[in-house]
């Protein structure tokens, strides 16, 4: 279940008009989508939280769920099922029966963007609510960011300056959030693209799981 918190953007959200503006015409296409900002997934005493850019045309700006209904939740679901981060069958729809386990998926800007790109000016609208989902989750020890932009979008909000730490799949940053030591990893983004042109496997995304599973097992 979704955990409320402070500060999640109001369905009707105006902060970027370009955003605004385009979840006013496919609500007119597709009055059935859901057309709003996405809430997060899971819960909030997690410690694993997976961090995307923002949702997709037809998959959570449709289901209301982040990575529900398109091909990188495909890959993301089935994922996190093998490495015991959730329960449950995923079928692509919010009403199946996955449950997160000690994991939460948020994206850095929670409304569908043309082109499935968000301009800077979005990202850092929305990024009091990213920081706000940081702050409300006290045992946070991993961010998983999921692409270089969802990086740069969490360095951003915990502070740090783009150069800080460069984005890398596979790579593991140690930074300090809040006073607390944190891991930010990196993983190329589990998109079509991605997986089709073969700049990411099952295998290479699996390989980031599995460094993250076991650093979070050392810490139990």
């Amino acid at each position: 279940m979704n955990t409320p918190y402070a500060n999640v953007p109001a369905h009707d959200c105006a902060l970027c008009p370009r955003l605004a503006e385009f979840r006013n015409q496919n609500a007119v296409k597709s009055p059935d989508f859901h057309n709003g900002p996405v809430p997060s997934f899971g819960d909030a005493g997690a410690r694993l939280l997976i961090v995307g850019l923002a949702p997709g045309l037809k998959g959570a700006n449709r289901t209301a769920r982040p990575f529900t209904g398109d091909y990188a939740g495909d890959l993301l679901y089935p994922t996190l099922r093998k490495f015991g981060f959730s329960r449950g069958d995923y079928s692509a729809t919010p009403d199946d029966t996955v449950e997160l386990i000690d994991c939460r998926i948020t994206n850095a800007v929670r409304c569908v963007p043309p082109q499935n790109k968000p301009i800077g000016a979005e990202v850092v609208a929305c990024r009091p609510f990213f920081e706000s989902e940081l702050l409300m989750m006290p045992k946070l020890r991993v961010v998983l960011a999921l692409g270089g932009l969802a990086h740069k979008a969490t360095l951003a909000t915990l502070g740090y300056t783009q150069s800080a730490f460069k984005f890398a799949h596979a790579a593991m940053h140690e930074i300090q959030a809040d006073q607390r030591p944190l891991l930010l990893a990196n993983s190329y983004h589990c998109s079509r693209y991605n997986t089709n042109t073969g700049r990411l496997t099952t295998g290479m995304f699996e390989d980031v799981f599995t460094i993250v599973r076991e650093h979070l097992d050392q810490l139990d």
